[in-house]
């Protein structure tokens, strides 16, 4: 199902307004996982870099409480609608083993957390020719589902 389609059956069934803005977009290296960790309720968060959203030519809006994002595989097919309930940004070395729980992945620590996101990050960084470093401002997001493509068994 394609994003547009999720968004109308929602919006339908709750009687929102067809316009109101959402965001489309899968999970970093790892979009059918993390999407099914999402459909599980094991992943209630996210984190993001971010400075990345105020790249020249890159401008994005920031996640807010309120807002609602459509969370796609790596078919660009709609797995679900989340919306974001609370966001936080701090330092890299300063986001929380709570916060790295609810990120869901892994053993679900922060040593594992940070290993893994630093990795990421330090990738991200690269292909903008900027640094990642443990002092890099980072978007906590946190969120929950509110419509499903599909029913998980």
């Amino acid at each position: 199902m394609r994003a547009e389609e999720l968004w109308k059956a929602y919006c339908e069934k709750e009687n929102i307004d067809i316009d109101t803005p959402y965001s489309a977009w899968g999970f970093g290296d790892a979009p059918d996982q993390l999407a099914d960790l999402v459909l599980k309720g094991i992943k209630t968060a996210t984190a993001s870099a971010y400075d990345l959203y105020f790249m020249e030519g890159e401008e994005e809006p920031l996640p807010q409480p309120g807002d609602y994002s459509i969370i796609l595989d790596s078919k660009d097919e709609a797995i679900c609608i989340i919306q974001t309930t609370k966001t936080t940004v701090v330092p890299f070395n300063e986001v929380s083993e709570e916060h790295a729980y609810k990120e869901g992945e892994g053993d679900r620590s922060l040593a594992y957390w940070r290993a893994v996101h630093e990795e990421f990050f330090t990738k991200e960084f690269e292909e903008t020719k900027t640094e990642f470093n443990g002092q890099t401002r980072i978007l906590c997001e946190e969120f929950q589902v509110v419509h499903r493509a599909i029913d998980v068994n």
